[in-house]
């Protein structure tokens, strides 16, 4: 049963209110800042196993809109990047993202070795998924089953499936606790400017010219990184579009600066959240769960392992080395996210925390820039470095 692209769309949306309709009336939910996209979708691809289960007629949903989804919002995020306000934690949580890539492959080694598998799986079991999500998945799950791994690509996206749900659900939880455990508020300072900042932008009304500009400006980023990636490619540097839309965004918003020229803040934001939910939701409602019933074991044992890897990161090195404030508490629940699922859920981790305790922009940038570049270039030298070892 193949469902159109207007009608998964229609569907997404569908997903959300079902997803914030929960989030609302079950307090434990809310309380832990669980995303609307994760309950809702979810709850969508729980429904599309079981009508496969008995009727044996797979629901198939046209994503071609989804990929178009993840562009816009990063080009929203590289628009709102103003080089002015750039953090400078992204050096030092770039160290710890180096220790927690090779601990994920460590662990991912354990489980196979415990298993009785090659410690190839192990790697597939490690960065390649979790911190690499489903493109990585699938691109070295290739490679692997043309060196005679069979079924690398399948375990794969088999992990980076449970660790999106993981990290969608365990990160705003660990948020949450450091907040309350170290009772964390922002400085009187940071205070003032950010409500400054909130006020000046508030003053700023959405209107027909500004999301005009708005969809201009995203429109330009999207195409534009389109072709910086074909020219990267010719010269053997191919990157995720993801990734030159978002730097794109960044030179057009900071040049835009040097001609006292400032685009709507609040239609940018309204279009990456947005562009963010229903993207969670298209991602969420489509798993195939039931690929995943034949290893469940192996499976949940990997997936255990690395939620505990990363939930001890994140707590005992991401927030102390952060600072052990607001913005440490909201980049360590974006840290899970990030570590197990993919950026987007790690902006959704942080959006649901800030959303209840206010604003983070020192989080809000480090995290996606970390995630959209220094984490895929780490992950694949790492892994070279791995598959140097005599074990392979």
């Amino acid at each position: 049963m193949n469902i159109s692209v207007t009608q998964t769309l229609i569907i997404s949306i569908l997903v959300l209110y079902v997803g914030t309709f929960l989030q609302t009336h079950i307090r434990w939910l809310s309380k832990y800042n669980i995303p609307s996209a994760v309950v809702g979708g979810i709850l969508c691809s729980l429904f599309v196993a079981i009508f496969y289960t008995a009727t044996g007629h797979e629901i198939t949903f046209d994503l071609s809109l989804r990929d178009l989804l993840l562009l816009v919002f990063f080009s929203t995020i590289g628009l709102s990047a103003k080089l002015r306000t750039l953090a400078d934690g992204g050096i030092a949580l770039g160290k710890i993202s180096v220790l927690f890539l090779v601990m994920q492959n460590i662990a991912g080694i354990s489980v196979a070795s415990l298993f009785g598998a090659s410690p190839a799986y192990g790697l597939v079991a490690g960065s390649i998924s979790f911190a690499g999500g489903f493109g990585t998945a699938i691109s070295w799950g290739e490679v692997a089953r043309e060196a005679g791994l069979h079924g690398a690509t399948e375990a794969g996206i088999a992990c980076a499936t449970f660790g999106l749900i993981a990290g969608g659900i365990i990160g705003g939880p660990l948020a949450e606790y450091l907040i309350r455990k170290n009772k964390l508020n922002r400085s009187s300072d940071q205070v003032n400017n950010l409500n400054e900042i909130e006020s000046s932008i508030k003053s700023i009304p959405v209107t027909i010219d500004g999301m005009l500009e708005t969809i201009l400006a995203l429109a330009i980023c999207v195409s534009a990184g389109d072709v910086v990636n074909q020219w990267l490619q010719t010269k053997g540097l191919g990157l995720p579009g993801f990734l030159t839309a978002l730097f794109v965004g960044i030179v057009l918003t900071n040049s835009l600066d040097l001609f006292q020229k400032e685009l709507n803040t609040n239609a940018i934001r309204l279009c990456g959240d947005i562009s963010l939910e229903l993207f969670l939701s298209m991602s969420l409602m489509s798993m195939q769960l039931w690929t995943l019933a034949s290893g469940i074991g192996p499976l949940l044992t990997v997936v255990l392992v690395q939620i505990i890897v990363m939930v001890l990161i994140a707590y005992h090195i991401v927030f102390r080395f952060m600072g052990k404030n607001y913005d440490a508490a909201v980049m360590s629940g974006g840290f899970i996210g990030l570590g197990l699922g993919a950026t987007p859920v790690a902006m959704a981790n942080m959006d649901a925390i800030v959303k209840k305790y206010g604003p983070s922009p020192q989080a809000f940038l480090v995290i996606p820039l970390l995630g959209a570049f220094f984490i895929d270039i780490a992950n694949a030298m790492i892994l070279r470095l791995f598959l140097s070892l005599p074990i392979y």
